[in-house]
């Protein structure tokens, strides 16, 4: 799935002060992923807080998303979690027409077996009207999608057509890219290894730091793509601070920061979650000054 190929996004949900969602803020972030480049964009992942959004909320965000993008750019939608039966309803339940694909988190908490892993997606599979592309992200699910598992469902089931690896674990990323099937896409989720995961070859990235600075980050995986190695790598090393930062304090507050600086939107997030402190603020605002002198 071409179309698939490049840099995605993982949208923020913005608040307001009021912590409702801000929907005018919202269409301001698809319009300037839109226009500074980026190739598609996934609603409703982790970095919308999707966990905290009700689902009359969901359907804001998906109804406001799909309304500004105006059919210019692919849509993935998120939907997973760790109930299956509720995962499978939740599939059948969400009008999927404006997406192309499904993106769906592993189970987290229960921590399954492999096998658990391998037939809850199999469930999905069974019951999906899009494509699903796997996600492992073990730093929030407490468990990993091993390589034999991602590749059996590879094997198994034609609509499953690629994972997102967030494991940060490249011996992981080459053994799947090593033995998947052709044209199952291996996305990187991790900021920190989407070049190197490009350049051993992945498809692209499904993205944080890139809807902040979305032209630097789709031009250095476009660089990747093309095995235009020094010049990508000059941007993923210039682009480096920059994910540490965003993480520093947990996802979205860090992201939300660069937006509020921006203007785009304010930098709340809901509890659990608490917003970006102002030290840390400094320091990203600190950081796009000298990044926007350099790359201008």
């Amino acid at each position: 799935m071409e179309q698939l190929h490049g840099t995605g996004v993982a949208l923020i949900t913005p608040f307001k002060e009021d912590f409702s969602v801000d929907v005018v803020a919202l269409e301001k972030i698809v319009e300037y992923n839109i226009n500074w480049g980026v190739d598609y964009l996934v609603v409703l992942g982790t970095t919308a807080e999707s966990s905290t959004l009700s689902k009359v909320e969901k359907q804001v965000v998906i109804d406001t998303i799909v309304s500004a993008n105006a059919g210019r750019l692919p849509l993935v939608l998120g939907i997973g979690g760790n109930n299956t039966a509720d995962v499978v309803n939740e599939l059948q339940y969400w009008n999927l027409d404006s997406f192309v694909a499904i993106l769906s988190v592993s189970p987290y908490y229960n921590k399954p077996s492999q096998e658990g892993i391998y037939q809850h997606y199999r469930a999905l599979a069974l019951i999906s009207t899009k494509p699903i592309i796997l996600y492992n992200v073990p730093g929030r699910t407490g468990s990993t999608v091993l390589p034999e598992t991602v590749l059996r469902l590879a094997n198994d089931f034609e609509n499953i057509i690629g994972v997102k690896e967030a494991s940060g674990d490249m011996v992981q990323v080459m053994k799947i890219i090593q033995k998947k099937p052709e044209g199952f896409m291996v996305i990187s989720g991790d900021d920190f290894t989407a070049l190197p995961t490009v350049l051993a070859g992945g498809v692209g990235v499904i993205s944080v730091l890139g809807q902040g600075l979305p032209r630097e980050f789709s031009k250095m995986i476009t660089l990747g793509l093309e095995r235009e190695v020094d010049e990508a790598y000059r941007l993923h090393y210039a682009l480096q601070e920059g994910m540490e930062l965003i993480f520093k304090e947990g996802n979205p507050a860090g992201i939300k920061a660069i937006y509020e600086v921006f203007e785009l939107s304010g930098a709340a997030v809901r509890l659990p979650l608490v917003a970006a402190t102002d030290t840390l603020k400094k320091e990203i605002s600190y950081f796009l000054k000298v990044f926007s002198r350099v790359h201008a």
